[in-house]
């Protein structure tokens, strides 16, 4: 199902864990509008940039979250969130500081570079979290940090 010109809903519940720990990551059926907004975010991410965007997770149900390590309040569990990568664009430390100034525009809630255990990725969520000083932050393994900071 075709969410966006260039999102689908398959590609939004697509998990490589799943698939090779035999889990169902079929999302429940209210949790389409929140997919639906997650794909128009990434979207207007990808209009932004000029790019395709690589959806590396985005939709994930408690199994498979709990599978990869993910936090039980994840934004993932609600299709409120993708881990995405534009490598025709740069790297996942350009693409966060191409979006950093963009957030409120391209409806992005929560932007986080992440840099743990040697990847790396981009996190962009629909929902705005709860400190405001949360909104644009990187993530490495020593802890989180306010705003986009170079990865080592």
């Amino acid at each position: 199902m075709r969410l966006t010109a260039n999102f689908s809903l398959e590609e939004l519940t697509r998990s490589s864990t799943a698939q090779r720990l035999r889990l169902d990551n079929t999302p429940p059926p209210g949790f389409l509008p929140q997919l639906q907004a997650t794909a128009e975010m990434l979207q207007r991410i990808r209009e932004h940039l000029q790019r395709p965007v690589i959806v590396t997770s985005a939709y994930r149900g408690p199994e498979v979250n709990r599978a990869v390590g993910g936090v039980t309040s994840s934004d993932h569990t609600r299709g409120q969130a993708a881990d995405i990568v534009v490598p025709t664009f740069g790297t996942p430390y350009q693409v966060a500081k191409a979006l950093a100034p963009q957030v409120s525009v391209l409806g992005i809630g929560q932007l986080i570079l992440e840099g743990v255990k040697g990847k790396q990725w981009v996190h962009v969520s629909t929902r705005l979290p709860e400190k405001v000083m949360n909104r644009v932050i990187t993530i490495t393994d020593a802890g989180a940090q306010v705003g986009i900071q170079v990865l080592a």
